[in-house]
């Protein structure tokens, strides 16, 4: 499946995202020749339906190439384009792919050609040495731009602090590209706002920019005041069995029409989120890190009210239903400022 090139294909950069199948065969891994190696590793639509990426890519090596050469970039970049299928009908993936975002070595389930795929990457970039790892994505609630690592050390941070202050550590879920990449190289997720705003795909393009002009990472650690690091510590689920909507619709669970406001918002204990007409359960599945079912901790039913058990800071909150279904409903966050007082590494 994977397509291994080390040319970018005449008028490329000419596509959308949702033109790129036209001219791929499939995910496609490119590699083009800079001033300083290894190469900075950058990949794009994961999801398909998350085109800042390729946006991003596209501006910046416009503005490096002349007649298809691209010797005028600072450091050699590989880029892999991910799911284009999927990009070509603007989903995040096509019923029965998995996501390509949950299939990267490392995750407990193993097996598939997507699988095997994004390990050739993961080796085929290992081989090559990598500078470090860029992982562009879009979301689709309303969320600050904010950057994402899963090692707390300090190229790590000092590179997810040049895209934001606002900085998730994660572990879960598994088998993203940046957790792979992670045994490799410093690596980042970046997570740049809705599709379709140009002051996310200039930030992406910018970012890119500043990577590809880095010689090393600074040895000082990154300040505490220069930072706010977060800790992912649930992933929140609705079940399949379990209808849902927002408003006044006719579901088990009712959630309330503003919910994605609450995304990065230090929420209180009790905080409303909606309305259940379940007779027992609360209707939704929350995991730690552990995959342990931590529901009854974060979550309770007060009447027919859906409230907080704690204080904690969501994120990833959205209204697409869609989305819901084949990821999750949010992810649950706790402040995880003294690791950077203490040194700590995870």
């Amino acid at each position: 499946m994977l397509q291994e090139l080390d040319y970018l294909p005449d008028g490329l950069l000419e596509l959308e995202a949702h033109e790129l199948e036209g001219v791929l065969d499939g995910p496609t891994l490119i590699h083009l020749t800079g001033a300083r190696e290894p190469a900075l590793f950058v990949s794009v639509l994961m999801h398909g339906n998350e085109p800042t990426g390729w946006e991003a890519v596209r501006q910046l090596l416009s503005a490096y190439g002349a007649e298809g050469q691209y010797e005028s970039l600072p450091r050699s970049v590989s880029l892999f384009i991910g799911n284009v299928s999927a990009a070509s009908q603007g989903l995040r993936r096509l019923d029965g792919q998995p996501d390509y975002n949950r299939v990267w070595p490392g995750c407990e389930v193993a097996s598939g050609a997507e699988h095997e795929m994004m390990g050739r990457v993961v080796e085929i970039m290992t081989r090559r040495g990598m500078f470090a790892s860029v992982d562009i994505h879009n979301n689709t609630g309303l969320n600050p731009h904010y950057a994402c690592v899963n090692v707390i050390d300090n190229r790590f941070l000092h590179l997810a602090a040049m895209f934001s202050r606002t900085v998730v550590y994660f572990i879960r879920p598994c088998g993203v590209q940046s957790l792979a990449m992670s045994k490799h190289c410093p690596a980042v997720t970046l997570e740049c706002g809705r599709p379709g705003q140009a002051h996310g795909v200039e930030h992406a393009r910018e970012y890119l920019d500043a990577c590809l002009h880095l010689s090393d990472f600074p040895e000082p650690p990154v300040s505490e005041h220069d930072i706010d690091l977060f800790h992912t510590v649930a992933v929140v689920k609705v079940p399949e069995d379990i209808s849902f909507g927002f408003g006044g619709v006719d579901a088990q669970l009712q959630f309330d029409e503003d919910l994605e406001l609450f995304n990065f918002r230090e929420l209180t204990r009790g905080t409303r989120l909606g309305r259940s007409s379940l007779e027992k359960g609360l209707g939704l599945d929350a995991r730690d890190e552990q995959g342990r079912d931590v529901t009854s901790r974060y979550f309770e039913v007060d009447g027919s009210d859906l409230r907080l058990r704690v204080p904690v800071m969501p994120s990833m909150l959205t209204r697409d239903e869609r989305v819901i279904r084949q990821d999750c409903l949010c992810y649950l966050m706790e402040r995880y400022d003294d690791h950077l007082r203490d040194g700590d590494s995870a």
